[in-house]
């Protein structure tokens, strides 16, 4: 038997709880507003998609190489071994594109070569890209910031070593001159061995 003075402890207790708990209800409605506002996790962390490149790109200047006549060897050598290779059509290689980025149109393009007598016959494709043009499409994604200049003129580099002399003067250190003639990088070795 449970003595009397726990259990009333425990409803007292409980009824804290309860009225704590009734107490805070009310600060649920602002807090849902304030969550509202803020933006989600969802849009804030993005998970990296990668590019998806698959098959034998072909541009409009390989497909503009290729003549009738030519050998399987010599397509090959411009367009490369193509994708699809059928022992069912012995005279007929398909050579297919796709291209896959996030937030950009799927791209397919598709070049068909037939042979006869292990000669080429003729010439199938949709409309081919420069090899410019496709470079391009590559380097479509937007650029963040400016691109920094990579190569130091004579001005900058004469403002660089009087900001560099103003500062070692205010620090009371003395400015390092620039070094006249460089060690040699291998020892001088006399003889033969």
């Amino acid at each position: 038997m449970l003595d009397p003075s726990v259990t009333v402890v425990r409803r007292s207790l409980s009824a804290l709880g309860l009225l704590a708990l009734v107490s805070l209800l009310p600060g649920c409605g602002s807090l849902q507003s304030l969550t509202a506002s803020l933006p989600s996790v969802d849009r804030l962390v993005t998970p990296y998609r990668i590019d998806v490149l698959q098959g034998n790109f072909v541009s409009s200047e390989q497909a503009a190489a290729l003549t009738p006549g030519m050998s399987r060897p010599q397509v090959r050598d411009i367009l490369g071994t193509p994708l699809l290779a059928s022992a069912f059509h012995a005279d007929r290689w398909d050579y297919v594109f796709t291209f896959s980025r996030p937030g950009q149109p799927h791209q397919q393009r598709k070049l068909t070569v037939f042979f006869k007598d292990d000669v080429l016959a003729r010439v199938e494709s949709d409309t081919l890209p420069t090899e410019a043009e496709f470079v391009a499409s590559l380097e479509s994604r937007q650029r963040s910031g400016k691109v920094p200049v990579l190569e130091a003129s004579e001005q900058s580099l004469k403002e660089f070593a009087e900001r560099n002399a103003a500062r070692g003067a205010d620090e009371g250190v003395a400015p390092v001159p620039p070094i006249a003639n460089y060690p040699p990088l291998e020892p001088a070795t006399t003889g033969s061995r």
